[in-house]
């Protein structure tokens, strides 16, 4: 995850150091509380505006709350280079690379509520008109990733200069991830669970649990409001969650089934989940939720407060820091400890029976996971049996894990939106988890399956869907992929792959029986795990 994570943001720095307007020449856009100064690459015509304050700084008492408004700025703000990224944890493998901070120079801190905007332009910068918009939610296992990670150009060439593009920041881990932060009961009598996800109309509100929701919902409304300024249609936004890290298709359920699936206004009209992840989602006062919050007040000297929610409001930056890498390191190898909780409203019961409810956000879906099992289950005899026949026990225990809370998830968002659904299957080997970020972030470096008809076809697969909802109607008509059906026509998926000799294979397939027998299983006893 590091690794893909260095390598698009040494691409970026590598962007940033193209030619642009003079500053006579980049473009201004007055958003009512603050006027922004881009840039335009003149080496392709598309202009950036980077590090886009959103909502208001995190911080004080602000902390561990819903976000609000920024506060209005005079003067010309500049906004050509990549904003402060929000405070980082580990995964429980390792501290923080320190050379991928050295080599982007990118500060975290808590005030990271900042997103930047790319459009197709002229020389001057000047904006399209009514594009539809992709808005990109990183991952980074809600603990970590920054909007510097991709760059929102590689998009824009794929799609034939036909999107918008928006890529967002929240907060992370202990300090407010997208979803589950903080959780504990504490937190939903004085802050706001979720609190990453999620804003709110006054602090009654937060009390009362009315009308809030989250920081990526709150940059959703932002682009709501404000796109059209820079060329973009906000009645054809498209929600774009993956990573290396599966959570910004974690991020893209949660908002698919949001408000009992009647946000209001609607947000987006289609959702693209790249490694559908779902894990144990428990209720915001159960029991390990709970723990989570009792161990950051223990971390934090904060046990002995009378009021707990104050205290760790008031703790330097650098103890809760501490706390959130502590906290995170002592997860289980290859877990990550800040997920989503269910809070009655924003997300109003477990996400696999709003799915199977169709309590939907959205009109489309077009989702795509990676060909690789991954690792522990409920019903040890019947998993052992639908498992038995997979292989060897290490890759049976890989298989439970993979398809539990990564692949069977994709397909339960399959089924909540009939006949309005395409599902992919990234399968170049090795196949495994992040692989295929590459082909359409590439960031000015070729993808180990350099094939061009390959790339197309794969990565104007999903620009085709954000700008048509559907991959059959091409940014490019020859590209090699064939007519695609929506998954409930025989469950169909489409496979892209390549041949021993190194020749693309881009062709429908056919969900194995099998799989979804196990899928149906893993469905039935979602009140068992959480799901």
């Amino acid at each position: 995850m590091a690794s893909l994570h260095l390598l698009s943001r040494l691409c970026v720095i590598m962007l940033l150091a193209a030619p642009f307007a003079t500053a006579q020449t980049s473009p201004i856009i007055d958003l009512g509380y603050a006027q922004y100064q881009g840039a335009v690459n003149t080496a392709n015509n598309i202009t950036h505006f980077l590090g886009i304050r959103y909502a208001a700084a995190p911080l004080g008492d602000l902390r561990f709350r819903a976000p609000q408004p920024p506060i209005n700025m005079t003067g010309v703000q500049p906004a050509t280079a990549q904003p402060n990224e929000c405070l980082q944890a580990s995964t429980g493998q390792s501290p923080t690379n320190p050379l991928e901070t050295r080599a982007t120079q990118i500060i975290a801190t808590e005030d990271c509520l900042f997103l930047n905007v790319y459009y197709p332009s002229n020389a001057a910068g000047t904006p399209p008109a009514n594009l539809p918009t992709l808005v990109w939610i990183h991952g980074g296992g809600y603990i970590a990733g920054a909007a510097s990670g991709s760059n929102g150009e590689d998009i824009i060439q794929q799609s034939n200069r036909g999107v918008v593009v928006v890529l967002i920041q929240y907060r992370l881990g202990v300090f407010g991830n997208n979803v589950g932060f903080l959780p504990g009961a504490a937190v939903k009598a004085n802050g706001a669970l979720n609190a990453g996800l999620r804003k709110a109309i006054s602090f009654l509100a937060i009390l009362l649990l009315i009308g809030i929701i989250v920081d990526q919902d709150f940059a959703l409304r932002w682009v709501n409001q404000h796109i059209t300024k820079f060329g973009g249609d906000p009645a054809k936004v498209t929600i774009w969650g993956e990573s290396a890290g599966e959570f910004g298709a974690g991020s893209v359920l949660q908002h698919v089934i949001a408000n009992g699936g009647q946000t209001q206004p609607q947000l987006f009209r289609a959702a693209i989940t790249s490694s559908t992840f779902l894990p144990s989602q428990y209720q915001f006062n159960d029991r390990i939720p709970e723990m989570l919050f009792s161990e950051v007040v223990a971390q934090t000297n904060c046990t002995a407060a009378t009021d707990s929610l104050a205290c760790l409001r008031a703790v330097d930056a650098t103890t809760l820091e501490t706390a959130n890498n502590n906290i995170n390191l002592g997860g289980f190898f290859g877990t990550f400890l800040m997920v989503p909780v269910v809070d009655g409203t924003f997300i109003t019961q477990r996400p696999t029976l709003s799915l199977l409810q169709g309590k939907v956000n959205g009109k489309a879906l077009f989702t795509r996971w990676t060909f690789s099992p991954t690792s522990a289950p409920p019903q040890a005899n019947t998993v052992g049996s639908l498992y038995a026949n997979l292989g060897n026990e290490l890759f049976q225990v890989d298989a439970v894990q993979g398809e539990s809370i990564f692949i069977c998830p994709t397909y339960y968002l399959l089924d909540a939106f009939p006949g309005r659904s395409f599902k992919g299957e990234f399968a170049i080997p090795p196949g495994l988890h992040g692989n295929d970020v590459a082909y359409y972030f590439p960031g000015g470096v070729a993808p180990p399956f350099n094939n061009t008809a390959f790339i197309n076809a794969f990565a104007q697969s999903f620009t085709s869907f954000i700008i048509n909802l559907d991959p059959n109607i091409k940014v490019d008509p020859t590209t090699i992929t064939p007519h695609w059906n929506t998954f409930n026509v025989l469950n169909t998926e489409m496979l892209f792959n390549k041949t021993a000799a190194g020749a693309p294979v881009v062709q429908p397939i056919t969900t194995s029986n099998a799989l979804l027998q196990r899928c149906s299983f893993w469905n039935s006893v979602g009140n068992l795990t959480g799901q």
